[in-house]
């Protein structure tokens, strides 16, 4: 199966991983356009696992090293999806907005914190990460799979579409303690780069938010800080009291 090294402007992407990759036969086999095994693959289980969902779904295996050693250095990577991109439309409801975001780590740890606390929307404002890399494909660990991810031109065009939901900006300015603070649905939980935050004009937006930590650090980093931010928002849901 020809594979190429990922560029932005390509159609396909690739989830690197059998726990990746898994989670896209399982999840959106319509995406996925083939799966390549590694010779040295030895989990019968798993072969056998992927061998029927695309056997059921007519999707392409093949067992080859080559695609490994362009795609992959790591050792530990025995199987890889070919995934076709397309883009999403964010639905009413609760969002997770991130403002600028940088790092293709941190997007695929906030996509798996999403998907896990059931914020399934995600919006992003460029500049930003490629959202369909395959380091953040991997670093989601399949809940790319699981999440809707829309690209918006500016805030503004983000707050016109969705003007219903409650923006709350995480920041130090002008902002309230995230203990003190009553999340109303529909939401909106807006993080900044990883390096300077919002800009100052988003504590004039909604109810800006912080979440309180001793001075032992100087900040959370933006996953952990948006775990946190899900896990506040949505424990009324999970408590079954919204």
């Amino acid at each position: 199966m020809k594979v190429s090294r990922y560029k932005k402007e390509d159609d396909i992407t690739y989830a690197l991983g059998a726990t990746v990759v898994m989670e896209y036969l399982n999840n959106r086999p319509d995406l996925v356009e083939g799966v390549i095994l590694h010779p040295k693959f030895s989990s019968e289980d798993t072969i056998s696992r992927i061998g029927d969902i695309c056997k059921a779904n007519g999707i392409t295996v093949a067992t080859e090293e080559k695609p490994f050693n362009i795609l992959s250095q790591k050792e530990n990577c025995f199987v890889i999806g070919v995934i076709r991109k397309k883009g999403a439309s964010l639905k009413a409801g609760n969002h997770v907005v991130l403002v600028n975001p940088s790092n293709a780590g941190n997007m695929g740890t906030i996509m798996r914190s999403c998907a896990g606390f059931g914020i399934l929307d995600i919006a992003v404002i460029p500049p930003a990460v490629d959202h369909f890399d395959p380091k953040t494909v991997r670093a989601s660990m399949g809940a790319s799979a699981r999440v809707n991810i829309e690209v918006f031109e500016t805030f503004d065009k983000y707050q016109e579409r969705f003007s219903e939901n409650n923006i709350y900006p995480f920041m130090l300015d002008g902002s309230t303690l995230l203990q003190d603070t009553e999340i109303n649905e529909p939401f909106s939980l807006v993080f900044g780069n990883e390096a300077t935050g919002l800009p100052s004009e988003y504590s004039k937006i909604g109810r800006p938010v912080r979440i309180e930590h001793t001075s032992n650090i100087d900040s959370l980093n933006l996953p952990i800080a948006a775990s946190i931010a899900l896990y506040a928002s949505t424990k009324k849901i999970f408590s079954g009291k919204a």
